[in-house]
Parts: C-alpha cells; structure tokens; sequence
C-alpha cells in the first residue's frame, strides 16, 4: 500500500476520505473525537499530502478497495466529505458488501452538472497553473469557503490547500476514472444506511445535490447552521455528535 494513513483509536473501523485540496489534516479535529470511541482509519488521497502522484489517471474508488484490503478489513463506515464523499458513494454502490454505513459531508456526485457560476470559477482555476498563490486566491474566494476563512481555521486552511496545489503540479496527469454509469443515475440503489451532512451556508450547488440524494431509500439529511463546505474544521464538535448518534443507531 503505497498511500499514507494513519490510525488511531479502538473499536469499530471508520474510514476517513478527505475533500479535494486537502488531506488527512482536514480530519485534524474530527479524528481526535470519534477515536474516543471507534479505530478511526483516516489517509491522504493518491496526489495529496503524504501519498505519491497519478503516473496515470487515478482510480480513487479501486484505491479504497486496495486500502481496505490492505488493512484486511471486510467491511467498515466510511465517512467522506466533497470528492470523498463521491469516492465513498461510489464505492458503496460498488462494493456494498464492504460498507456498513455511510456518511457523506458536502458530497460531491458523479454525473452532477455544475452550476455555470462553478464550473466559470473552476476554469478560472484551472487557467491560473502553475501560479498557485492565484489558483488558491480564486478557490477559497468562494461562498462555500467564506466560514472557514473567517474563522481561526484560515491558516490551516490555506496551508493545507497551498501543499496539494502546489503538489497537483507534479501530478501526470489530472484525470481520473470513475465507474460507469455515473452514481446520479443509480442513487436509488444505494443500500447503505447514510447520513447526508450540510453546511446551511455551503454553495446552491450542494444543496442541489441534496436534493437528489432524497431517492436512496435509507438516508437522514442534517444541516449544521453556522457551516459553510468546511464542517470537519469549524464546527468538529456538532459534526462528530451527529455522526456519533447515526453510528450508535
């Protein structure tokens, strides 16, 4: 196993994917609490932090897999926040099996068509390679990032998202492959027991998505009101009690 995790705690595996842009500091406070009570199970995603780059487009949910085999676990919950929350909801409905419950923190979703205000955004990103300082001026910008950026969390925030831009540049190639077809059109077959977290104060285009995680057929929506996209660092208390009652169901 080539990527980097840590573990820590006892107990009932939870496994921790991290947000795009971040890495295993982005569960810098959820960790320490759900360790008080589970084996908590959190790593950095191939091209961030510790873990080595794409040499060809990656494959987060085959790298989960890998992981969990790994680690020879036969099945634990996966809490994913943003692209980890796609990862883990695309590797639940791939591999249910090996997932006995599901909690998605501001998920992003495969087959998803972003808002024209995002998707702008985001080709302004990509424009500004390699300066990273204005890649990270655009990005964290953002409404969704508008919390977390005036909270004392900022340093860690811009820390963290200025390593992996920065580590994205030594990167082969940014594509990636996801399975088929996209996780959109096959929600209403997710078997997995799920919680479904919201910042009120995150962008339209995740409580769009939301929205269409009404379909699977056992899920609970929370929403945490002072949050923007940044739960896991602002609000890590309120978050890990309501992941905590969901697990202990």
């Amino acid at each position: 196993m080539d990527l980097y995790y840590e573990v820590t705690g006892e107990g009932k595996p939870v496994v921790l994917v991290h947000c795009g842009g971040a890495d295993i500091r982005d569960w810098t406070y959820v960790a320490p609490i759900l360790a008080k009570h589970y084996q908590v199970i959190a790593f950095d995603g191939r091209g961030c932090g510790e873990s080595p780059s794409p040499t060809e487009p990656a494959n987060y949910v085959e790298d989960l897999l890998a992981f969990f085999n790994h680690l020879q676990l036969d099945q634990a919950t996966i809490i994913g926040h943003s692209i980890g929350g796609r990862i883990a909801t695309e590797f639940a409905l791939t591999y249910p099996e090996r997932v006995n419950k599901l909690v998605l923190i501001g998920p992003d979703l495969s087959g998803f068509t972003p808002s024209e205000a995002f998707s702008e955004r985001m080709e302004e990103t990509r424009a500004a390679a390699p300066n990273v300082d204005r890649m990270m001026e655009i990005s964290l910008k953002a409404c969704s990032y508008r919390v977390v950026m005036a909270s004392p969390e900022q340093e860690l925030t811009v820390q963290m998202w200025k390593h992996n831009i920065t580590k994205m540049m030594e990167w082969a190639t940014w594509e990636s492959v996801w399975p088929q077809p996209p996780a959109i059109e096959r929600l209403g077959d997710l078997a997995v027991p799920t919680c479904f977290v919201i910042g009120k104060k995150d962008a339209a285009d995740l409580h769009r998505i939301a929205e269409l995680y009404q379909v699977v057929p056992d899920i609970r929506f929370v929403e945490i009101e002072e949050a923007d996209h940044m739960p896991t660092l602002t609000h890590p208390e309120e978050l890990c009690r309501h992941i905590t009652e969901f697990l202990e169901e």
